[in-house]
C-alpha cells in the first residue's frame, strides 16, 4: 500500500473501502442468475438477427449487461459508505435516507446521474425531504448526484402536481460540492478520482486474479445442444407445444 496523500481520508481506510467494494463485484453467474429476472428468448432472438451477432455473442452480451447493473449498484456502495472515514458523524443507515449525518442533522439521498430519477420519484423523494425538514428550522436535506449537469449547491427547485415548490434547506448538490461541505476542501472529490486508480492497483494486487466463472452456457446446452431451443424451452417449458419445439 502506498502514501496516497490524500488529507481528507486515512491512506489505510482508502484502501479498506476500496477492497470491500472491489470484493462485492460479481466474478460468477450461472444459469439460475442468469435467469433470475426472466429471460426473454423472443428479444434474444430479434437481437441476435438484427444486429448480425451470432447467438452465443448475443447471450454473452446479456450476461454482461447483467453483470455491469449488478456492479454499478457496488459504486453506489462505495459512493455511500466512504464518508464513514471521511467526516465525524457521517453514517449508512439501513432505511430511509442513502446517507444522514444526526450531529450535523443533514439527510441525503444520492444518485449516481441527475437523470437517475423519473418524474414520479423526484416528487416521492421531495416530499420525504419536505417532512423531514418541517422537525426543525436547522435540519438540512441534499439530493447529491455524483454525474450532475455542473458543479452546484443551490436549492432544488421542483414542480409537484402543477405547482412550484422551493425551500432553502432542501439542496441539489454537486458530488464536488458535498465533498466540498464534507472535508472542507474544494478540490476533494477531484484528488480522490486522481488516486483511485493506484489505489485500486493496490487493491487488485493483494487478490487471487481469476476469471468469471460462467456456467451459463453448459447449463443451457444440458438442456438442449441447441441453444435457441434452450432458451424458449427455459422461457415457455410449460407452454402448450413447447416438448415438441423445432427451431
Amino acid at each position: 500500500m502506498q502514501n496516497y496523500n490524500l488529507a481528507f481520508i486515512k491512506d489505510k481506510d482508502l484502501f479498506t473501502h476500496v477492497k470491500e467494494t472491489v470484493e462485492k463485484y460479481r466474478f460468477a453467474i450461472d444459469l439460475k442468475k442468469f435467469n433470475k429476472n426472466l429471460i426473454d428468448p423472443i428479444k434474444l432472438t430479434f437481437d441476435s438477427k438484427i444486429y448480425g451477432k451470432s447467438l452465443e455473442e448475443t447471450i454473452e452480451l446479456e450476461i454482461i449487461r447483467q453483470m455491469d447493473k449488478s456492479n454499478t449498484n457496488h459504486i453506489g456502495y462505495f459512493h455511500q459508505n466512504i464518508f464513514k472515514y471521511i467526516g465525524e458523524g457521517w453514517e449508512v443507515p439501513n432505511q430511509g435516507f442513502d446517507l444522514v449525518n444526526e450531529q450535523k442533522k443533514t439527510y441525503v439521498e444520492m444518485k449516481n446521474k441527475h437523470n437517475t430519477m423519473n418524474s414520479s420519484s423526484a416528487q416521492k423523494t421531495y416530499i420525504a425531504m419536505q417532512s423531514k425538514i418541517l422537525k426543525g428550522a436547522d435540519i438540512t436535506c441534499m439530493l447529491v448526484e455524483v454525474i450532475a449537469k455542473q458543479s452546484q449547491n443551490i436549492p432544488w427547485k421542483i414542480s409537484i402536481n402543477g405547482e412550484q415548490y422551493v425551500h432553502e434547506n432542501i439542496r441539489r448538490v454537486s458530488m464536488d460540492k458535498f465533498y466540498e461541505i464534507v472535508t472542507g476542501y474544494a478540490t476533494a472529490f477531484r484528488e480522490l478520482c486522481e488516486v483511485l486508480p493506484t489505489v485500486l492497483d493496490d487493491v487488485i494486487e493483494t487478490l487471487e486474479k481469476g476469471t468469471v466463472e460462467n456456467t451459463v452456457f453448459d447449463e443451457l446446452r444440458a438442456i438442449s445442444p441447441n441453444l435457441l431451443k434452450s432458451l424458449y424451452l427455459l422461457a415457455f417449458s410449460k407452454y402448450e407445444g413447447f416438448d415438441t419445439l423445432e427451431i
